[in-house]
């Protein structure tokens, strides 16, 4: 015996699920969209910002360490294209030095741009790097457009990035 249409256990099954389908799906894309707008950038300084507000600019990521000879020929360089409206450099110490000695370390090396408190590399699936200076480039739509290793210049990086 056919049992008719109507009570089989598929068609009950899609009947009762279709009041919590908008539902679901709304659920979903707001936890989709909750995680692309949650990591926050706590400075040197204690202030924390938003990752989604360096959206539209490119965004240097750059890895440094006072004992690494090469870091400190490339802070000048960094400091100038950290003034430019359309790039923004992000420091983080590879030593993992914070609060108020990492901002004195940071003076008395003469850096200008964000110091970061904290390494945000793994909040973007990055991996620490393994040579210094190290500068992560984020294009303006927030991809990783490439990891580079040694003393970046200001024409390095605006032949990279096309201006």
């Amino acid at each position: 015996m056919q049992y008719p249409r109507y009570l089989s256990i598929s068609r009950i099954a899609q009947v009762a699920w279709r009041p919590f389908r908008s539902a679901f799906s709304l659920l979903v894309m707001a936890l989709a969209l909750s995680g692309c707008n949650s990591v926050e950038l706590e400075n040197a300084d204690g202030t924390r910002v938003s990752w989604e507000s360096y959206r539209g600019q490119w965004v240097l990521v750059n890895y440094w360490a006072e004992w690494c000879k090469p870091c400190l020929e490339e802070i000048p360089e960094l400091n100038l294209l950290d003034k430019a409206p359309e790039i923004t450099v992000l420091g983080v110490n590879y030593d993992r030095i914070g609060g108020a000695p990492l901002k004195e370390l940071g003076r008395r090396m003469g850096i200008e741009y964000t110091m970061l408190a904290k390494d945000p590399g793994s909040e973007f699936g990055w991996n620490m790097p393994v040579a210094l200076p190290a500068t992560f480039l984020v294009d303006p739509s927030g991809e990783l457009v490439e990891t580079r290793f040694g003393p970046q210049t200001e024409d390095d990086i605006r032949t990279l990035i096309g201006n």
